[in-house]
């Protein structure tokens, strides 16, 4: 995984922890939601590129 992509996704992720997080305090449903949709937005993207990562890793098939 790129460095750079994982600095995205790990930002995105933080970003809807803040903006979940400020929508609980003020009571926002709207706020919540945003955010709750950047984190797992965020989390799904880190994945997907950690399982990419790990079949380049391992070559064509097994042997």
């Amino acid at each position: 995984m790129s460095v750079a992509r994982s600095i995205r996704n790990q930002a995105q992720t933080m970003k809807g922890r803040l903006t979940e997080g400020l929508g609980r305090v003020t009571h926002n449903r709207r706020l919540q939601r945003q955010g709750r949709n950047d984190r797992v937005s965020g989390s799904l993207k880190q994945a997907a590129e950690k399982t990419k990562d790990a079949f380049r890793r391992k070559g064509s098939g097994p042997r």
